[in-house]
């Protein structure tokens, strides 16, 4: 047990990480997760249809994270869409995007996340996993600050929100920091969040 003054206690997001972490395992584990991986990637296929991306930015899926890449794998409806795979460098701390041939990627970046060894590119679109997020189009990640500091560099992308709706969180256990940068739209398997 950790007193409120507890140093090695979880910082409020550290905590709310952990507990948004085991909802998502809990829910991608239930007989409800096959129905909504259908209903996730039609909204998503649908949204990326009205948006026409002259280049899409996905990313490898990790853990209970939605497959953003299954629809545009090579051989797939979406493969003529020119798409790019994130590369995150831990120094500097950056993310960049590199184009992505629609294959299982055979490299890893330098947080051990599958990435493309692709040419550099700048994606107008960029699909953004969300560990958490709020009904004002926040989201809350792994604590890296990877794509805030992306979305901060280029605030011209749209940037795609992916997340299950067990992901949800109030405003209240979430307040938005000066470095949060906000989604255009967040999907869910429910519906469109913004």
């Amino acid at each position: 047990m950790s007193l409120p003054n507890d140093p090695s206690a979880p910082s409020p997001r550290a905590a709310l990480r952990q507990q948004l972490l085991a909802s998502r395992e809990a829910f991608v584990a239930s007989a409800a997760f096959e129905a909504a991986q259908t209903a996730l990637q039609a909204r998503l296929v649908a949204v990326l249809s009205d948006l026409v991306p002259e280049c899409l930015g996905i990313y490898w899926p990790l853990g209970s994270e939605f497959n953003a890449a299954r629809p545009w794998l090579a051989g797939d409806e979406g493969s003529a869409l020119p798409l790019a795979l994130p590369f995150a460098q831990r120094e500097p701390r950056r993310l960049t995007y590199r184009r992505w041939n629609g294959s299982p990627p055979e490299l890893k970046d330098d947080c051990g996340i599958a990435a493309s060894g692709g040419a550099p590119v700048a994606p107008d679109v960029v699909l953004v996993p969300c560990l958490g997020y709020t009904d004002g189009g926040f989201r809350l990640g792994y604590g890296g600050g990877y794509y805030d500091r992306y979305l901060a560099e280029f605030p011209d992308v749209t940037a795609i929100g992916v997340a299950w709706s067990v992901s949800r969180v109030d405003a209240a256990q979430f307040a938005a920091e000066a470095h949060d940068r906000p989604m255009m739209l967040i999907v869910t398997e429910q519906g469109i969040v913004g």
